[in-house]
This record gives structure tokens, C-alpha cells and sequence, in this order.
């Protein structure tokens, strides 16, 4: 399979059995249509329209010598390759707290409380309880993950304290190595808390939407007011203490702000290097939702925050933006590609009452409880149908050019949307093969421009 597109300007190939990417000029893009609409056709006889004859049948010559080597349309039929099987779990989203000290409009946890009427705290037993589980769930895995979530994980931030405190004595006892990191919306950030993330956190994760409007319509504080002014000078100072340790902004657009490429501009302008901005995930009657009818502009704009994007790095200042990173050299396997986040599977979500699910999405939902830290027990059963849920099992992925970088989508919004975790969310591909477009065409640019 080829996908043939144009992004930024620039003519390109994805070859999708071989993962190769190909910058072309006009005149190989317009033949390489040709030849895949229709291979025995007289390709040289079509582009003399175009081109000059001379060209024109050298340009088909090589595309058709390359497709011969086998450098162009690959076989891409990876049906007899299976994911590692089921049992070892590397990853935990930690709840620290089903509690938050703001109130954001669009928020799939409803407000902290995960739909479940109560508010709760992680205890630090059932932290502890969770970070054993976790050790015993692993195999031979040596490095695992937890992310303490929430809600708002600062919230509770003295049982954090200890609970990091105990996975470091166990990193000694079992020749494990935990991977700390906190997503957390900065209101109750001080120097304390910013010392103790920078020392302990190997990556930390602040939620802000960009320019203060768009901020503080959809993340008001408990009491309406709005929480930008109060977040983004602590997002700064901990920025400015964290030095060349991971982390990254990462904001939500939503139907209000479909001119989102200047709120990550706004970011970068505001000396944050690290960013991702990401589409509100929301029924479409929602008054803030993305709709079908807004995709054109919303591609529109991934293509002008594209541009902006390679201007801003060419001119000295230079910010990284999630979607737009792909790593053509050395990315993950295919195995691993095949399934993505690993959610049900290699990834798990612990509730504050120590209830295992998926991942941090599906909390609460009805089904998806697939055991207990507390009890040590765990649905095997369930996650073998996660393990197996992957993109040469979904008929739609199977057949979709984008498969090997999406791994499947999110599994969490196939459940919401289409009930189903192997029917993939369409409003999710959509955007997601845009960005990607997007991505591969910047870095055929910046290789150009070195």
C-alpha cells in the first residue's frame, strides 16, 4: 500500500509495508498517481500534458524500477504476526486523587470524581498495595511506569511523598526501576512541590489550554473565576527550576477555539518548549464540540500550525509540539506498534480505592473494573481480549495507512463512542491522519533544510 498526499506544500509517499517515506517533486507525485490508479496505462502519454516527454519517461522508469526492487508498494500482509502475549503489566496511572480544585468544562473525569458521586484520596496503604502489585505483575520487566493522576494529584501530595518514598526502597529489594511522572493542573504548585517533582519525576505533565480567554472559559476555578493567571507563572517557575529534565504542556481545543495553532504559539511565546494541544473528545451535540462540518478547518489549521512551526525552529524558537513529533529511524517495533498504549494489557489505571481498570478513561465504567491492588486479584480474561485487540484484528485499522503510527486509537473513546473497543473512534482517524500528513512532511522539510 502507498498513501499518496500533499501537506505543507510538499508532494509525499508513505510506503506502508516498508515505513518509508519519500519527498517527491511534482512530476513523481502526479506518475505515481497515475500508476496506481492504473498501472498499464500509458503513464508517459498522460504526463506529456504536463511534462516533457524526456521526463516524463524517466521519472515513470524509475518509480517502476523501484516498485520492482520492491522499495515501492511493499508487501505490507503482517497477518501472522501476534503482539507478545498477555501477563506482564509495565505501566500504572496511579489515581492520587478522585478530587480537583478546579472545575473544567470539558472534563472526562467530571470534575475528579469519575462519575462515581463521591470524592476520595489515595491512601497511602493501598499506594503501597498498588506499587507491590504492580512489582508482582511485572516478570522480568526491570523498568516500570506509574503517573500519579487524578482529578488533581497535588491534591495529595504528602501521600505522593511517601508512596515514592516506598517504590524507591522497593527499586532496591526486587532490581526494579520506577519511572515516577505527575500530570497535574500547577494551582497547588510551590517551590516544595516543584523541588520534589524535579528530583523524583522523570517526566511531569501540565494541563493548560493557551491563550488566557480560551484558558479560563473552559477551566474556571470552583468559584467561576478564571484559573490562567494562577497556573501560569508556577508553570513558568517550574520550567525555569526543571532544567533539561521531560516534561510538557499539554492544552485541549475545543469547537470555541478552532484557531488553536495560536494558542500553542502563545506557549511558545511564552518560553514553553515542550507542547501538546489536543481536540476536545465529546458527544457532538455538546455546544463546545468539534463537529464533522469543522474537519476542514481544523485541517486548515494543522497546516498553518505546521508552517508556523518550521518558521518558529528555523528563526530561534524552537518548541517541540506532540503531534507533529515521528521518529522515522528508530521508533518502536512493529509488535509494539500493532497496540499502541497497551491499555488493559501492559497499562492499567488504580483507583484511590485501589480498583483496577483499563486505563484512566475507562474509571467507572461499567464492565471495565478488572480487579484489585487490595485483594490481589485480576481479570486475565479481560486483558487477554485488550492484548488482542490490535490493529491487524480491527477490520477498519487493517486496511488503514495510518495503522503502524496510531496503533489502533484510543480504545477508550471506541468503547464511548461505538461501544465497541475494536471500532475505532472515525473522528479520531480523521484527525489523527492529518497530523500525521502534517509530521511526515516537516521532517522531510527540516532533513532538506539541514
Amino acid at each position: 500500500m502507498i498513501h499518496l498526499f500533499k501537506a505543507l506544500d510538499k508532494p509525499m509517499a508513505l510506503d506502508v509495508g516498508s515505513g518509508a517515506v519519500h519527498a517527491l517533486d511534482d512530476i513523481a507525485f502526479d506518475a505515481l498517481s497515475l500508476i496506481l490508479e492504473d498501472a498499464d496505462a500509458d503513464i508517459t502519454g498522460q504526463l506529456e500534458e504536463k511534462y516533457s516527454r524526456d521526463e516524463a519517461e524517466e521519472v515513470v522508469a524509475e518509480l517502476r524500477e523501484l516498485i520492482r526492487l520492491g522499495y515501492l508498494d511493499t508487501p505490507d500482509d503482517y497477518s501472522d504476526i501476534e503482539p507478545a502475549d498477555a501477563g506482564v503489566v509495565k505501566a500504572m496511572c496511579l489515581h492520587a486523587a478522585h478530587d480537583c480544585n478546579l472545575r473544567c468544562k470539558y472534563c472526562f473525569a467530571d470534575t475528579g470524581e469519575f462519575h462515581m458521586q463521591s470524592r476520595s484520596l489515595l491512601s497511602v496503604a493501598t499506594g503501597m498495595k498498588a506499587l507491590d502489585w504492580l512489582i508482582a505483575h511485572s516478570g522480568k520487566r526491570r523498568n516500570l511506569e506509574v503517573d500519579f493522576f487524578g482529578g488533581e494529584p497535588l491534591m495529595n501530595f504528602p501521600v505522593i511523598k511517601e508512596v515514592v518514598a516506598y517504590g524507591r526502597g522497593l527499586e532496591k529489594e526486587h532490581d526494579k526501576v520506577f519511572k515516577f511522572t505527575t500530570t497535574t493542573n500547577a494551582v497547588a504548585m510551590d517551590d516544595e512541590v516543584i523541588d520534589f517533582l524535579n528530583k523524583e519525576m522523570s517526566n511531569v505533565v501540565i494541563s493548560i489550554d493557551g491563550r488566557p480567554e480560551v484558558h479560563d472559559r473552559m477551566r474556571p476555578t470552583p468559584n467561576g473565576k478564571g484559573s490562567y493567571d494562577l497556573i501560569i507563572k508556577k508553570a513558568k517557575r517550574f520550567v525555569q527550576k526543571r532544567g533539561d529534565k521531560e516534561y510538557y504542556l499539554r492544552g485541549t481545543f475545543t469547537g470555541y477555539n478552532l484557531d488553536f495553532a495560536e494558542d500553542v504559539l502563545h506557549l511558545a511565546n511564552e518560553g514553553f518548549e515542550q507542547l501538546s494541544i489536543e481536540p476536545v473528545v465529546t458527544d457532538e451535540s455538546c455546544e463546545y464540540a468539534i463537529k464533522e462540518s469543522d474537519l476542514p478547518r481544523v485541517f486548515d489549521e494543522y497546516e498553518r500550525l505546521g508552517k508556523k512551526y518550521l518558521e518558529y525552529r528555523q528563526n530561534g524558537k524552537w518548541f517541540n509540539f506532540f503531534h507533529f513529533m515521528v521518529d522515522l529511524t528508530g521508533g518502536p517495533c512493529l509488535k509494539k506498534r500493532l497496540t499502541g498504549c497497551g491499555a488493559g494489557n501492559e497499562y492499567v489505571a488504580v483507583t484511590p480505592e485501589g480498583d483496577i481498570y483499563p486505563c484512566h478513561q475507562f474509571v467507572g465504567r461499567d464492565g471495565m473494573r478488572m480487579g484489585s491492588v487490595v485483594d490481589d486479584t485480576f481479570d486475565t480474561d479481560l486483558q487477554k481480549v485488550f492484548q488482542r485487540n490490535h490493529v491487524l484484528s480491527k477490520e477498519k485499522c487493517s486496511k488503514c495507512w495510518a495503522r503502524f503510527y496510531c496503533s489502533g486509537g484510543c480504545q477508550a473513546n471506541a468503547h464511548a463512542f461505538n461501544g465497541d473497543i475494536t471500532k475505532p473512534y472515525e473522528m479520531e482517524c480523521k484527525l489523527e491522519q492529518k497530523r500525521l500528513e502534517c509530521a511526515l512532511a516537516i521532517c522531510a522539510i527540516e532533513q532538506e533544510q539541514a
